[in-house]
């Protein structure tokens, strides 16, 4: 009697390809209207990207020059109520919005020399 045994059908042959599909395409899309979508969409991400780090670079510079100018005055270098002002703006955005208000504040400080 002739030995008949098929070898097993490779199931995750079909889901190979399919993975294959999603990581070739970096947008993770399945069909080319999503990946143009997320790609569209990404550029907007970019560009705010952009705009939040030339912001944050100026608050920086702006911030460290109020505390060289109350510095040189003979004033304080920090003034609390004023960073718990910037906290309390910030609580907005949730849990992260006070890191994020506490990062922010820590770049304007600099060296506290």
């Amino acid at each position: 009697m002739a030995n008949t045994t098929h070898a097993p059908q490779d199931s995750s042959s079909s889901r190979k390809e399919s993975d294959k599909r999603l990581h070739s395409d970096p947008t993770g899309a399945t069909d080319e209207l999503s990946a143009a979508e997320i790609n569209e969409l990404r550029q907007e991400i970019d560009h705010l990207d952009h705009v939040i780090l030339e912001a944050i670079q100026r608050r920086t510079e702006i911030s460290r020059r109020i505390g060289q100018t109350r510095k040189k005055s003979g004033g304080p270098r920090l003034v609390h109520n004023r960073e718990l002002k910037v906290i309390e703006r910030f609580n907005a955005l949730g849990k992260e919005g006070h890191q994020l208000a506490l990062l922010l504040l820590r770049l304007g400080r600099g060296p506290l020399d």
